[in-house]
């Protein structure tokens, strides 16, 4: 059940403590990808994964602005501190249990969001009434071990898919759930302008805080390599992937030793 589709009364009616809650970012993906692209991935993730679990589930609006100040250089993207992230999180997830939800699972689709949600996630459930684990999609799905796994998986060079910044994989997915937002005549353009892989790496370190610093466009990886069967894949298998940890949720025992 999604609450933004729904009235207090079919709310008041669901007989589940279970809720995802899909968070992601405004930011800058390339030339070519839209500023909403991990918010709309968070969104059609969750979406599949409620399908795919086979118990009910409140499913909450997305939350979609996160810590992206690392692509603050380029128009449109927005962006709050990691506090202000956290608190948001913390008090969206108190309203959900408020009402009865009280285990929820945060699915991310935005890299910078990924530590303050394994923080914040674990204060709710150590102080909270509330028990909350965050999924990020994209670290969830195992493109090597997955692919090879499957023998329905599309063909593609495992060597040029890669996660990147508005690359294969994000381009793959928005192509599959809102293919109309991808600008195709940009993509060459994207390509050229691209980075080869994220940051600027001396002794395991990244020397770079903001993607200005090491991508022209502010894209990562080729987005040509990435087509909507890839992107339809990526979604069902985050999709099975988090329908499992829902199940573990929603019949786990959540254990708090220091309470």
């Amino acid at each position: 059940m999604h609450l933004s589709e729904s009235t207090w009364t079919d709310a008041d009616a669901v007989e589940t403590d279970l809720a995802i809650l899909p968070v992601g970012s405004t930011e800058q993906h390339g030339p070519h990808a839209p500023l909403g692209t991990d918010a709309l991935a968070a969104e059609a993730i969750a979406d599949a994964g409620a399908e795919a679990y086979d118990s009910e589930v409140v499913v909450a609006p997305a939350v979609p602005v996160g810590v992206a100040e690392e692509h603050r250089h380029f128009a449109g993207t927005l962006w709050v501190s990691e506090d202000t992230f956290r608190d948001y999180v913390r008090e969206t997830v108190a309203s959900l249990a408020h009402h009865g939800w009280d285990r929820v699972v945060v699915v991310n689709g935005h890299g910078g969001n990924v530590a303050p949600l394994r923080e914040v996630c674990g204060r709710i459930t150590r102080h909270d009434d509330a028990y909350a684990v965050p999924f990020t999609w994209f670290d969830a799905v195992s493109l090597d071990a997955d692919w090879t796994g499957d023998p329905d998986a599309p063909p593609v060079d495992l060597d040029e898919v890669r996660m990147g910044h508005g690359g294969p994989v994000e381009t793959a997915l928005v192509r599959a759930v809102a293919p109309d937002l991808i600008r195709e005549d940009r993509l060459d353009d994207a390509a050229a302008g691209a980075a080869d892989a994220w940051g600027e790496w001396v002794s395991g370190t990244n020397l770079a805080y903001d993607s200005a610093e090491f991508s022209e466009n502010g894209a990562v990886g080729d987005p040509r390599a990435g087509n909507a069967e890839l992107g339809a894949w990526l979604r069902e298998r985050a999709a099975a992937k988090l329908a499992t940890l829902l199940d573990r949720v929603a019949t786990g025992r959540v254990s708090r030793p220091d309470r």
